[in-house]
């Protein structure tokens, strides 16, 4: 086997953009591709320090919404641009407005977004975890209800070649694959 180096490729890693209000009432969103769902309705993202950070532990609360395919080019200029610097949400031209149910803008690009109360931040390690208590989902990416996502045509970060991909068709039934072997009726 060959070795290249300590950089860890796991994939897909989602592109999420979290949204926040500062301390004056202005809109903030960072892409962070380090997140991952951690219980039914928890999310946790592993952060450096950020403008995000610190609006997180001023109003207690966040959105995220997901990058896909047609928000592409409004994900990555949410990673390459500061906050510190610019107001990104201005600048990219984008409307927002405030959530229903916590301190934190809904960035209307997006077809979906989750409305997080901060269950928990620890500035030393980043690790930021929010308590989900609303799904905001455009009617254009359901079916008979349920997110689908060849209509969401979500993307992920490749941090092997750094890049953005695209999510694929399903490749196989979760929890009814792995019966044949269970049932003893696969054959390698």
């Amino acid at each position: 086997m060959n070795i290249a180096g300590n950089q860890a490729v796991i994939a897909p890693a989602g592109v999420f953009i979290i949204g926040t209000y500062d301390e004056n009432g202005t809109p903030n969103a960072m892409n962070a591709a380090w997140g991952v769902q951690s219980s039914f309705d928890e999310i946790t993202f592993f952060l450096s320090k950020h403008k995000t950070t610190e609006n997180v532990q001023k109003t207690g609360a966040f959105t995220v919404a997901f990058g896909t395919v047609n928000t592409l080019t409004i994900c990555d200029y949410f990673g390459v641009e500061s906050g510190r610097k610019v107001n990104k949400i201005e600048k990219s031209g984008i409307k927002v407005h405030r959530a229903e149910h916590v301190d934190a803008p809904v960035l209307e690009a997006f077809p979906v977004t989750l409305e997080c109360k901060v269950r928990s931040y620890d500035p030393e390690t980043g690790v930021l975890v929010g308590e989900v208590v609303n799904e905001l989902v455009d009617n254009s990416v359901l079916t008979e209800g349920k997110i689908d996502l060849e209509k969401l045509q979500p993307i992920t970060f490749d941090s092997a070649s750094g890049s953005y991909r695209t999510v694929g068709p399903i490749a196989g039934k979760a929890f009814s694959a792995g019966l044949e072997i269970k049932n003893d009726t696969h054959e390698w």
